[in-house]
């Protein structure tokens, strides 16, 4: 059974920075794409980025290149987890953030078979 976990979400400062996880288990990184989804108040969750099996980023949202990055560690094989650094945040960029796995990466929310619960970012002065 696939399982992720977000962690990692609060509240910052604009301009300052966090760190979310997503913890994988039932799955094999190697194997699987991780996406990243956010959905901001009274907005459809729009995606942002992925990361494949193979390690490549994909960056579906403009608005996040050269402000976040994300990597994955894959070291338990029981548990894998995917981090998404995120530097020089803005009020534009509170939202639910959301991981989920899918065969490759896709803007297509379909294509993704197991979401986390979603871990809050508010990024307010």
């Amino acid at each position: 059974q696939v399982q992720l976990v977000e962690s990692g979400g609060g509240l910052v400062r604009p301009g300052g920075s966090l760190r979310l996880s997503c913890a994988a288990s039932g799955i094999t990184l190697n194997y699987h794409a991780i996406g990243w989804f956010r959905q901001a108040p009274g907005k459809e969750r729009e995606e942002v980025l992925c990361i494949s099996g193979s390690g490549n980023t994909i960056y579906y949202k403009d608005s996040v290149k050269g402000r976040f990055t994300v990597s994955t560690i894959s070291g338990d094989s029981a548990k894998n987890t995917v981090h998404l650094q995120m530097n020089s945040l803005n009020p534009e960029d509170t939202a639910v953030y959301y991981c989920a796995a899918a065969t490759y990466c896709s803007r297509n929310k379909n294509a993704y078979l197991s979401w986390g619960q979603g871990t809050q970012v508010t990024v307010s002065s």
